[in-house]
């Protein structure tokens, strides 16, 4: 009877539907009207999403791309600590959603902890997910607070630099066989 549970559970782990992506976009902004724009966008983000909704991502933080290259190294270095934290990683859900029975777009609620800098926050985002083709489209906007995950703003650049970050991600998810 074991040997049988077991079998099942690992037939259940082959066959389960899976998407993947290793070109995901994540993006931010956390920029300040009447100063240099602080934005910056990574095209590496890795993820995946089960059919039944749930969802990982990782994405190296040096992999940020800056408009400008010394705001990059600030970031890295200063900021985010990179080279100490090299990864920030999601893991969740998608509410309510069966991947392979999705026909066109839904609007939808993604839960799960966001991990940056070693450190957990719970989070929600609201977002949509669409089937175009044989690949599916999963887009979300949410905002995070640098001070939650210790990332302190020297007194310098608070004006410059927002206190709520805006993260935008994109990916574009194809079936993994």
């Amino acid at each position: 009877m074991r040997f049988l549970i077991i079998l099942m559970l690992i037939a259940q782990s082959v066959f389960a539907q899976k998407y993947f992506t290793r070109t995901g976009t994540t993006g931010f902004r956390a920029s300040v009207k009447a100063f240099e724009p602080v934005q910056a966008l990574n095209k590496s983000t890795s993820a995946i999403l089960t059919n039944e909704g749930k969802i990982a991502s990782q994405l190296f933080i040096s992999a940020f791309k800056f408009r400008l290259a010394l705001m990059q190294e600030h970031f890295n270095e200063n900021f985010m600590d990179s080279a100490e934290f090299p990864k920030a990683t999601f893991r969740g859900y998608v509410q309510n959603i069966k991947v392979s029975e999705l026909e066109n777009s839904k609007e939808i609620i993604i839960k799960g902890t966001l991990n940056i800098r070693g450190i957990d926050k719970e989070m929600e985002a609201k977002g949509t997910i669409s089937k175009v083709g044989e690949k599916i489209i999963l887009v979300s906007k949410f905002v995070v607070l640098p001070g939650d995950f210790n990332i302190e703003i020297p007194s310098l650049l608070r004006r410059k630099i927002a206190q709520e970050v805006t993260i935008e991600i994109n990916y574009e998810f194809t079936e993994k066989l």
